[in-house]
């Protein structure tokens, strides 16, 4: 029995939502039992999970059947550029807002802490490492491989801090302010009941979208792209304003920042184990517009992290971010990305110059000791 695509669609995307809201308030609530800088990175990773279920998902069907490729470059594109191009000007926008009525004093920038240079500088190198993927079309395993490596010490970089007081709201607050042992239950409870319906509902979740395109005649490249990635990043986002509306702007962009870094790492560098594990080669082959979609993430990546080496988030930092992602929805043609690509490119090396004495000491900051990061 074969349900209806958009009845299914609707069904199993509710059940990916749902699960991500437990999956964001579990790891909320795990912070009051794991270091700081490592409680946000696990809970960005932890929030993200469905969308790396759905993802994998394509890349291992992928591995079999060649024509999925294309939904595993569009799902990771998607989530990449709306985590950048939706997710951080909200936060930034919403806490400025917020402060300008806090202080009632005009702000025009979010301030970040010295500690995120860390999580700056980790994204820095993969992002420019990235460029690797557009100029040889494909995402290589070796190169995946390595990403997985950076990912890895970027968690070790980030373990060494000592546990501090999370500042929680709503679900996760209730389920924080219980006992020790309740706490740590319903928290491995929720994550594994969360778990279990990722993995009931990627796969139909995952082919009800493509099915959907076909039924509603709307380019399934796009619906994966975009439809999928918002389903379950919602909840992060969601929780990420909340955040900034509280006042705690700087935690809402750090955990997204860690967001960031996570998706562009582990996530990408697992698209080619998922895509060997399915029966495909070494490589998971990009055709040309699969490219022309990483070039477009990547030089958006740069631009992003470049705007904020100097370690303040401007309003119109966030304003351009939003804008040039609105304006490739309304871009169809090859020489409209590869434009597009180009002013991604030239604000980041613009960008770059303006803030070239905080170049070195992100680029140093993965490798240094946290206090000794320098601002």
């Amino acid at each position: 029995m074969h349900p209806n695509p958009l009845v299914a669609l609707l069904v199993y995307g509710a059940a990916v939502v749902a699960a991500s809201f437990l999956l964001a308030w579990a790891a909320e609530a795990a912070q009051v039992d794991v270091s700081g800088g490592l409680a946000i990175a696990v809970l960005a990773l932890i929030a993200v999970l469905p969308e790396y279920a759905v993802d994998l998902y394509y890349a291992y069907t992928a591995g079999h059947d060649p024509t999925y490729a294309q939904y595993a470059a569009a799902n990771m594109t998607g989530s990449n550029r709306l985590l950048m191009g939706i997710g951080w000007p909200l936060v930034v926008l919403v806490s400025i807002t917020v402060a300008k009525k806090l202080t009632g004093k005009p702000v025009s920038a979010l301030a970040l802490e010295s500690g995120n240079r860390v999580e700056l500088g980790f994204l820095l190198v993969a992002g420019v490492a990235a460029f690797v993927i557009p100029a040889t079309g494909q995402i290589h395993l070796v190169f995946g491989v390595a990403l997985l490596a950076w990912f890895g010490f970027y968690l070790y970089r980030l373990s060494g801090g000592e546990v501090e007081e999370p500042d929680l709201i709503g679900t996760a607050a209730a389920i924080g302010a219980l006992p020790d042992r309740a706490r740590r239950t319903t928290v491995i409870a929720m994550l594994v009941v969360a778990a279990a319906v990722i993995v009931a509902c990627a796969e139909p979740f995952a082919n009800s979208l493509v099915n959907a395109g076909t039924e509603l005649g709307v380019d399934q490249f796009l619906l994966v792209q975009w439809l999928a990635p918002l389903a379950s990043e919602a909840p992060e986002f969601i929780i990420a304003t909340l955040f900034a509306a509280r006042g705690k702007g700087t935690a809402a962009i750090t955990m997204l920042i860690s967001s960031k870094v996570n998706q562009w790492t582990l996530l990408v560098g697992s698209l080619p184990l998922a895509h060997l594990a399915g029966g495909g080669g070494p490589a998971l082959m990009l055709d040309a517009r699969q490219v022309e979609e990483m070039l477009l993430t990547a030089t958006q990546t740069m631009m992003g992290v470049a705007l904020i080496l100097a370690l303040r988030f401007h309003r119109w930092f966030a304003w351009a971010l939003l804008a040039l992602f609105i304006v490739q929805f309304a871009i169809t043609s090859t020489q409209g990305r590869m434009l597009l690509c180009g002013v991604y490119a030239v604000v980041a090396l613009v960008a770059l110059t303006i803030n070239r004495r905080h170049l070195g000491p992100t680029l140093a900051a993965p490798f240094t000791r946290t206090g000794n990061v320098q601002t």
